[in-house]
């Protein structure tokens, strides 16, 4: 004897392990370019106007110092580590 198929919506429940933080870093992050974007320009530009950037792992700020004397944002290495595998044009470090 056959049971009839019960149908029910489907449950989905958003992600909330990680919530990007905004305001100033504690870790160098890497900056979040579209195809023909310069990652430095973009830094530079957002300096100079004062405008957010968003970084590979989600974090927004607007940059004000040298990123050379934080530590490497993990998530965004991991993420840049990702793209470099599906991508070969990619340097091996983002800022070569």
């Amino acid at each position: 004897m056959n049971t009839p198929l019960q149908v029910r919506p489907a449950v989905v429940e958003p992600i909330t392990e990680r919530i990007p933080e905004t305001g100033e870093p504690a870790m160098a992050h890497i900056v979040k370019t579209g195809p023909d974007e310069d990652a430095a320009a973009k830094i530079l530009e957002a300096r100079i106007n004062g405008t957010p950037i968003e970084a590979l792992c989600g974090h927004v700020w607007v940059p004000s110092r040298d990123p050379k004397q934080l530590p490497l944002c993990d998530v965004c290495k991991d993420i840049y580590e990702t793209y470099r595998a599906f991508n070969d044009h990619l340097n091996e470090r983002p800022n070569e």
